[in-house]
């Protein structure tokens, strides 16, 4: 679709193309529409983006992994985006001070980047 046609389309949808282009813009309008949000998983090996609803525990969203995962919640070790990205990573974050433990009741935020304990 050529770009002006793709401009009004967005417009006609009511989605300000902002940031990353029509595409972005249109998958952020259609997660805020959703009541959706993501949050990260990371390791040695992969870094994994997940979807969720806003307002989830952190049990419910260790659940959309697996549910072992929520059924045996200890706690999630929890770093903000912003701050996992300032610190280059999870070991930085750590060192920095930024990471933080969380209990059942944590309500999960966009971008957080999270490992969970449990024990099943």
């Amino acid at each position: 679709m050529p770009s002006e046609e793709a401009a009004e389309w967005l417009e006609m949808l009511g989605v300000e193309a902002g940031e990353g282009g029509g595409l972005a813009a249109l998958i952020r309008a259609t997660y805020k529409t959703l009541g959706l949000q993501t949050y990260f998983t990371t390791g040695e090996k992969e870094t994994r983006a997940w979807t969720i609803k806003k307002g989830m525990t952190a049990p419910q969203a260790a659940g959309v992994i697996h549910t072992d995962f929520e059924r045996g919640f200890i706690r999630a070790e929890t770093i903000a985006f912003d701050d996992y990205m300032k610190h280059n990573g999870y070991n930085g974050a750590k060192e920095a001070g930024a990471l933080r433990s969380e209990g059942k009741e944590y309500i999960v935020q966009e971008g957080d980047v999270m490992l969970f304990r449990f024990n099943v």
